[in-house]
């Protein structure tokens, strides 16, 4: 059979559709009936978050381009242009869904003793109620905004609620539509408390408002009171120049995104049609960019709801970290890691002693010095805390403080500011490049000579994520592995000549094409007898030369399995082009965030963990690290991860060739990795815990 042309675009999804199939993913957890309240609130409240960030970068950058004139077509082989008309079909569907499931939640949520009572629920207690909180409490903070009297129309920020009247006034004896908006002030929360009811009764803040605004325009003829929202354009280029302030410039471009441009509008249902439009003209957004919403908008404001109050009863079981496998009996962590490495998977596993090694190393006086990168990390991180006082008792501490890890900018800027002052080093990383390596080296005197201890990892130093995404990290004293590590840091604070690695894998230089020579290497030693085996678990498969490169192998013979959260561009099941290859997807609890990668390499297995996905912009534009796992034991363990992932048949849905999500077939005995994956944890530490008691005789008192 001819080989296919694996430049077609026929072969490929498209990056954005792909993602929304996600999201859908994420959707259908709040749809399902199966799930506790909790558990679907909180799904919702994801999906209108997901959407969010997709909007304010994805379809914004696309919108900047279709605004130039730009028909350039992506892979799949969609123009800009063609790919926004997809976007606002399927986002449109989407929402009418997430709409109704959220009413439907709601009215479930009664029965557990929730009541979101809307304004035409309200009686005349509780309307009396929350006009007296309006008066007394919100009133003074409220400022409305004449938008069609003010010139310059003033900026109104995005993903902020918005009370709008559309009032009549007499201008030159004859009557003008005019349009007053208030926004709703975060302060507040978003829903104001009704006493004195059996229930947990709550009224949305902006009908609180809108059921008050004559206090607020009292000369005004208001014909409607609507509510809208805005998500703008944060898709800003910051322009980096070696002789600038990159910390002013970082400022300046979150600025600049309050001053972007509107690229949705969300809208009540049945809004008044005058105020639509003048909304759109003013915004100069198209039909396709409006979401009429039959619910409360922007559902965020049902994440509260889920993990407080009488819904919250009802949640699944908790399942806290456990003990490290590897720290069990564990008393001095440097001693513990001199003797093995250790394999940490959160978060079954705890965060903690990530940060008691850093906390330890700050206050050892054996430890000279202290190197890191931080991408993303807590609000009041310990690790931070950790790092200051270890400047100020005078240790060597460098930290790379990634500036551009967006959305976090400023509270990266504080933190790099608080560093500084506590007297590390700060750096930036390298100009044109995101530092999205994970990466941690301690350097400590022992006996008369230097001994350095790293830590590695697939996701943040961020001890609250820890808890809620599923990473892997490895600490070691491996020689080899830290001599790298050592000369990582010294790439990043400025001694950039080409670097002789010997087990990490560097992006942008190195990373691609070491996962394409691995790839070729199992085309190489594949027989139909022994085929060669692929396993990879990341969060995006979106780079065309990797994707080529597992269809060559596909086509060669190679079984590969895919486990791929969001976007996945590779199009699996195509006769002769990845009838080989599968592809499926793992929706549940924790965020599954780790990237592990499995070559069979004709029996000679590797297995390799990363801070980086297979996407462009991490093997081509940041520094990312691959690095191997080299211990047996650990090596087996992660193995046997990666076959649980694939025979989830609980939370796992298949992608078919048409670029469409099903769920798995249930056949034999259910498996849930999150589940299974906890629990096995909890028994393994609880042997091991009975395998170390030491049973002693009791002897005879002795004789006075």
């Amino acid at each position: 059979m001819a080989k296919k042309n694996l430049k077609s675009p026929k072969n490929f999804i498209n990056r954005e559709l792909s993602w929304l199939e996600f999201n859908d993913r994420v959707l259908q957890q709040g749809l399902c009936e199966n799930l506790p309240l909790s558990e679907r609130l909180k799904f919702l409240a994801i999906t209108s978050s997901n959407f969010d960030e997709f909007f304010m970068i994805r379809v914004a950058g696309l919108m900047q381009q279709r605004s130039a004139g730009i028909r350039k077509k992506d892979i799949s082989g969609l123009t800009p242009a063609q790919q926004l008309t997809k976007i606002s079909e399927k986002a449109h569907e989407m929402v009418a869904r997430q709409s109704r499931a959220i009413n439907e939640v709601l009215t479930l949520c009664e029965d557990a003793g929730l009541r979101i009572l809307r304004s035409d629920q309200w009686s005349s207690e509780h309307g009396n109620y929350l006009a007296r909180y309006f008066s007394n409490d919100i009133f003074g903070v409220l400022t409305p905004l004449a938008l069609t009297e003010l010139k310059p129309i003033p900026q109104l920020p995005g993903r902020r609620l918005n009370v709008a009247l559309t009032c009549v006034s007499r201008k030159n004896n004859h009557e003008e539509k005019a349009i007053i908006v208030i926004p709703v002030p975060d302060s507040f929360g978003r829903f104001v408390r009704i006493p004195g009811e059996d229930d947990v009764c709550l009224a949305p803040l902006e009908e609180v408002i809108a059921d008050n605004v004559e206090k607020l325009v009292p000369n005004s003829h208001i014909l409607s009171v609507d509510y809208f929202r805005l998500t703008k354009d944060a898709d800003v280029e910051i322009q980096e120049d070696e002789a600038s302030d990159l910390l002013n410039t970082i400022e300046q471009a979150m600025l600049e995104r309050r001053r972007r441009k509107a690229v949705r509008l969300e809208i009540s249902v049945n809004a008044n049609p005058y105020l639509k439009s003048w909304l759109l003209n003013w915004l100069e957004l198209r039909n396709e960019d409006v979401y009429e919403i039959d619910t409360l908008i922007d559902a965020k404001c049902l994440m509260p709801l889920a993990f407080s109050g009488p819904v919250s009863v009802d949640k699944i079981p908790d399942w806290p970290p456990q003990q490290p496998y590897d720290l069990i009996d564990s008393h001095d962590i440097f001693e513990t890691l001199s003797d093995h490495d250790v394999l940490l998977f959160h978060p079954y596993e705890s965060f903690e002693p990530v940060v008691d090694l850093i906390n330890k190393a700050a206050d050892d006086p054996s430890v000279v010095a202290i190197k890191q990168t931080l991408y993303r990390t807590s609000g009041d991180s310990p690790i931070i805390r950790a790092l200051e006082r270890a400047a100020e008792s005078r240790k060597e501490v460098t930290v790379l403080v990634e500036l551009k890890a967006r959305f976090d900018e400023e509270r990266n800027i504080n933190w790099a500011r608080r560093l500084e002052d506590a007297g590390c080093h700060v750096i930036y990383g390298i100009a044109g490049l995101k530092t999205h390596a994970k990466a941690l080296l301690i350097i400590r005197r022992e006996e008369g000579r230097i001994k350095r201890y790293v830590h590695l990892s697939t996701g943040n130093y961020n001890d609250s994520t820890a808890k809620l995404y599923s990473d892997i990290g490895m600490m070691t004293t491996n020689s080899r592995i830290a001599s790298d590590v050592a000369a990582f840091f010294n790439l990043l604070t400025g001694y950039s000549e080409t670097i002789a690695f010997s087990n990490l894998i560097i992006a942008p230089t190195d990373m691609r094409q070491k996962f394409i020579d691995m790839i070729e290497r199992e085309i190489e030693v594949s027989t139909p007898d022994r085929p060669g085996l692929i396993m990879a678990k990341t969060n995006s498969l979106e780079h065309p030369d990797i994707i080529k490169a597992l269809y060559r192998a596909s086509q060669a013979g190679v079984k590969i399995q895919l486990n791929v959260r969001g976007i996945c561009c590779l199009r699996p099941g195509v006769k002769g082009l990845s009838e080989n290859i599968t592809v499926t997807s793992i929706v549940d609890r924790f965020l599954e965030h780790a990237r592990i990668f499995y070559f069979g390499n004709g029996g000679n297995e590797e297995v390799y963990l990363s801070s980086a996905d297979w996407m462009r912009r991490n093997l081509d534009k940041r520094l990312e690290l691959l690095f191997p796992v080299r211990t047996d034991s650990l090596r087996r363990r992660l193995v046997n991860i990666l076959k649980i992932f694939f025979a989830d048949n609980t939370q796992t849905h298949i992608l078919k060739s048409n670029g469409k999500y099903k769920p798995v077939e249930k056949k034999g005995k259910c498996v849930r990795a999150q589940e299974n994956f906890y629990k096995t944890i909890c028994e393994a530490v609880q042997h091991e815990k009975r395998g170390k008691l030491r049973f002693r005789p009791q002897t005879s008192p002795k004789k006075s």
